[in-house]
């Protein structure tokens, strides 16, 4: 059975190519997303802020004085950039 393209019930303009999923309709899979990009922000900012801080203590030869420093540099910018993104209401 072969499908007439005008009998489609999709609210899609002529002409537009069609664009990924449409988040709006579903706010359920927006969430979803802002959770797992604050988690990519949180993890990513531990693991190369304490990263660069154990690079640091290995090569000053410290022991785990700038990791430490550097995981919560790592945190504290992590949780700076969610605020930015997610947490600031627009007035």
């Amino acid at each position: 059975m072969s499908q007439n393209p005008e009998n489609q019930s999709d609210n899609q303009p002529k002409g537009q190519p069609e664009s990924g999923p449409d988040l709006s309709r579903n706010p359920g899979r927006r969430e979803e997303g802002a959770l797992w990009s604050i988690f990519g922000y949180l993890l990513s900012g531990l693991l190369v802020w304490g990263g660069i801080g154990y690079f640091i203590d290995r090569w000053l030869g410290y022991d785990r004085v700038f990791t430490l420093v550097g995981l919560l540099l790592g945190m504290g910018s992590a949780l700076y950039l969610v605020w930015l993104r997610f947490g600031r209401h627009s007035g």
